[in-house]
């Protein structure tokens, strides 16, 4: 396998709130809200020369469309695949064991969901405390293999705040 690779960890935008518009909560989509910040933060990631070679995101819509406005927003786009492994709860083996399909691109970024998406942040960097993803945050962890033998190196996290400041 290539390695070492660029793990970019996304948690989606802000969606619509949970109740009876959205009975079935993999359908919530993004808010227009959502949306407009979740392009700012493409075109901060731009700025910075951030470059995906595979986007994996959660199958759920508001996971989906982050990973859409994402990919959109970077030069050149990259591919864009739904894995269900990256569904709440769907845990770390069925993940990096999806992770394994795409081990020839060493760039991989990872579109999910709370608490999951700081689990994986935390696990990847060895750390027990999951790491805290405020919606639209985006870290980067660099590992030597997958699946990772060791402790990841955290290269930057970025929350909305940071990202909305840079697309200026």
């Amino acid at each position: 396998m290539p390695g070492p690779y660029e793990l970019y960890l996304i948690r989606h935008g802000v969606a619509e709130e949970r109740g009876d518009a959205w009975p079935d909560d993999a359908k919530r989509p993004l808010t227009e809200e959502g949306m407009s910040r979740m392009r700012k933060a493409a075109r901060g990631l731009s700025r910075l020369g951030v470059v995906f070679d595979i986007v994996l995101a959660s199958p759920l819509v508001r996971a989906r469309q982050t990973a859409e406005i994402v990919a959109g927003g970077l030069a050149p786009r990259p591919s864009l695949v739904n894995i269900d492994a990256l569904a709440p709860g769907a845990g770390y083996a069925a993940l990096i064991t999806e992770l394994e399909k795409h081990a020839r691109k060493p760039r991989i970024a990872l579109v999910g969901h709370e608490p999951d998406i700081g689990e994986l942040g935390a696990r990847l960097v060895g750390s027990r405390r999951s790491i805290e993803f405020k919606k639209g945050a985006i870290c980067r962890i660099d590992v030597d293999e997958i699946p990772p033998n060791g402790p990841g190196q955290l290269r930057w996290f970025l929350t909305p705040k940071i990202l909305l400041a840079l697309k200026k």
